[in-house]
This record gives C-alpha cells, sequence and structure tokens, in this order.
C-alpha cells in the first residue's frame, strides 16, 4: 500500500470515528435515551418528597395522641385506631424497589391511606370537647396535620404527573425500542381513586339511636249483647 493510499485510509478512519463521537449523543437523544434520565430522576425526586411529607406526618402523630390523651373522656376506640393505623404505615420497608413493586406500592398506599382515615376521624371526634378545641397546643398542632395532609397531596400528585409522564416515554415510538434495549420499564403508580375512597373521612354520628315506639295492643272487641 502507498503511503497516499495509507494516509487516505487513516483520514477516513478519523472522519468516520468524528461523525461517530459526534453522532452517538445526537443518536441517543434522538432515541430518547437521555429523556430517560432526565424523568427518571424526576421520578426518584418525587418519590423521595412523597416519603419525605409521609414523615413529617409520622412525627406529629406522637404529639396529637399525647396531647389528646389528656382530655380524660376522650373515645380510646379512636386514638387506639390511630395509634394502630400508625403502627402499620411505619411497619412497611421503604426501599428503592418498593416504587418498583405494583404490589408493594398498593400496600403502602393502603397503610397511609387507613391512617389518614383514622386521623380525619380524630380530628372529627376532637370537636365534642370544647376543652380540646380550646388548648393551644392541640390547635397547632392540628393546624400542623393540616398543612402536612396538604404538602402530601401535593407531593403525591407531582409523584403521579411524574410517573405518566416517565411511562409515555416507555410505551411511546421509538423511545420504547430504547426502553427495552436498556430494560427501562414502566412504572407502578398511585392508583388516586382508591387513594381517595382510603382517605375519606368516616361518617361520624354522635346522635343516639331512636327508640322504637311501643305500638299499644289494640282493644279486644266487646261481645255483642244479647
Amino acid at each position: 500500500m502507498t503511503s497516499t493510499s495509507s494516509r487516505l485510509l487513516a483520514t477516513v478512519r478519523a472522519a468516520t470515528s468524528a461523525a461517530l463521537i459526534v453522532g452517538a449523543p445526537i443518536a441517543l437523544t434522538g432515541c430518547g435515551y437521555n429523556e430517560f434520565q432526565s424523568l427518571d430522576e424526576q421520578v426518584n425526586a418525587s418519590w423521595s418528597e412523597v416519603l419525605s411529607q409521609y414523615q413529617r406526618r409520622s412525627d406529629l402523630i406522637p404529639n396529637i395522641v399525647n396531647t389528646v390523651k389528656g382530655e380524660a373522656s376522650f373515645e380510646q376506640d379512636t386514638l387506639t385506631k390511630v395509634v394502630e393505623a400508625r403502627a402499620k404505615a411505619t411497619s412497611i420497608q421503604v426501599t428503592p424497589e418498593l416504587a418498583r413493586d405494583p404490589a408493594a406500592l398498593q400496600k403502602f398506599q393502603a397503610a397511609q391511606g387507613e391512617l389518614s382515615g383514622a386521623l380525619s376521624r380524630l380530628m372529627v371526634v376532637s370537636e365534642r370537647y370544647p376543652q380540646l378545641q380550646a388548648n393551644q397546643g392541640f390547635r397547632d398542632l392540628r393546624v400542623q396535620l393540616e398543612g402536612t395532609e396538604n404538602r402530601i397531596t401535593v407531593a403525591r400528585n407531582r409523584y403521579i404527573k411524574s410517573v405518566q409522564e416517565y411511562n409515555v416515554l416507555t410505551r411511546r415510538f421509538p423511545s420504547n425500542l430504547t426502553a427495552k434495549i436498556f430494560g427501562y420499564e414502566t412504572k407502578p403508580n398511585f392508583t388516586v381513586q382508591n387513594e381517595a375512597a382510603i382517605s375519606a373521612p368516616p361518617t361520624v354520628s354522635f346522635d343516639k339511636p331512636a327508640t322504637p315506639a311501643v305500638t299499644a295492643p289494640a282493644p279486644s272487641a266487646s261481645p255483642a249483647s244479647n
């Protein structure tokens, strides 16, 4: 091979390498690879915020329970349900795999929803106790709880949206091909309707059931006189 041919071959190889180096990021961008990285990080950040807000609520509960216990006649059954629901929610080990496992996520969601329901009942029942409502400590805790519940809703909605965007990219052509090549799978999500149903406060009525009226027996007909 002549020196001219060698130089020409070297030039072609260099140009090919340069094209691959320049073209690879463009190809990866076009197939959605970089978008997968961005959305995956967004999902992870949203999930961390959800967990942070749930933990904030869990940390408030012992103070709320201890404050309510100061009302001697307060319904113990209501307090017990809150304590039990918190114990169930905190017993679930939160790992990165939890958000990727549909069954584990559903269990986590159900436990948190049960705790929301128990807390809602506690707040409804507390309305019956004027001294408790007058307690500044309880009022402050109630405001903190309401604020935390709002932040949980916002964080959960952001997570739902992040997962939806990620899942759309996973299914959409041609990025679905990239998902198959690199093993990106759709992620499970919160079921909004189920969560709303679980979190709905129960209907609480303190009215005593009406005593059924006793109907007096009808007077017997007097025998016909002869």
